[in-house]
């Protein structure tokens, strides 16, 4: 229940989700009380339209991507962990695993293994039977890094956990079974990365950031400022921004959670 709540209540703080309550709330005002009906629709309005200005999607994604940004080449380590969220199942009429939007994860995962830094990669993530199933997605990663040249002996995996605080469990549990020693690198979303941290601490992991799928580059948003064109345009509501904007906000969110659960 736990697992569905954390995937439902959110939808209604998003801009989207809230913008449409606040709608919703329009409509019964207009019939009730009509004078409150013009500051309700004004408050859903910029909601929405904060929501997806560039701006603030772009100022909310930095305050998360901008803490673990390595500073020259990783350390070696003893495993290299990848968290799910990138992959999508190979389910008709898709001919093969399909890469998503964090797809990244596992791409730069398996470089690292090739890049020699680090003997073993755990690949982490399970699916959810009522969004879609399919085969765990640590199943269908492996798939990608053996075609990326890692041999299916170094691949490690937990095909169970369906949060991030189930990744850390179950993680801590193979490194103990397997007697790997801290410590390990940690592959997740740049924006996932400070959350991912925590938890995997709290497990008492000696873990090492290794982010990728970076949603904001400075130097194209430095680009992009030098001009009129390029600020009005950040200010201009986009569907991209919103969804940047949901992201983030996500993530703030799940701290929250999170920490209030002990699991921080």
């Amino acid at each position: 229940m736990f697992l569905f709540l954390s995937k439902l209540l959110p939808l209604f703080i998003y801009p989207l989700g809230l913008s449409c309550l606040l709608m919703f709330l329009a409509l019964f005002t207009l019939w009730k009380y009509p004078r409150w009906t013009g500051p309700v629709i004004g408050c859903a309005l910029v909601i929405l339209l904060l929501g997806s200005s560039r701006s603030v999607a772009q100022g909310l994604v930095r305050s998360l991507e901008s803490q673990n940004v390595p500073q020259g080449e990783l350390p070696n380590a003893a495993a290299i962990i990848v968290l799910g969220g990138g992959t999508k199942p190979a389910l008709s009429p898709r001919p093969w695993v399909d890469v998503g939007e964090a797809g990244d994860r596992i791409l730069y995962g398996a470089l690292l293994y090739r890049q020699k830094k680090a003997p073993w990669l755990i690949l982490s993530g399970g699916r959810i039977n009522w969004q879609g199933g399919g085969d765990p997605e640590s199943q269908d990663m492996a798939k990608i890094a053996e075609v990326m040249g890692v041999p299916p002996s170094a691949i490690l995996q937990d095909p169970t956990s369906l949060n991030t605080y189930e990744n850390a469990v179950n993680v801590r549990k193979i490194l103990d079974e397997k007697n790997i020693k801290d410590p390990v690198l940690l592959v997740t979303s740049a924006l996932h990365t400070p959350r991912s941290l925590l938890i995997f601490k709290r497990q008492g992991i000696n873990v090492i950031p290794a982010p990728t799928d970076f949603l904001m580059i400075p130097s194209e948003i430095n680009e992009a400022q030098r001009t009129w064109q390029g600020i009005l345009l950040s200010w201009i509501p986009d569907t991209l921004s919103l969804h940047q904007t949901t992201q983030a906000l996500k993530e703030y969110i799940g701290l929250g959670v999170y920490r209030w659960r002990g699991w921080l």
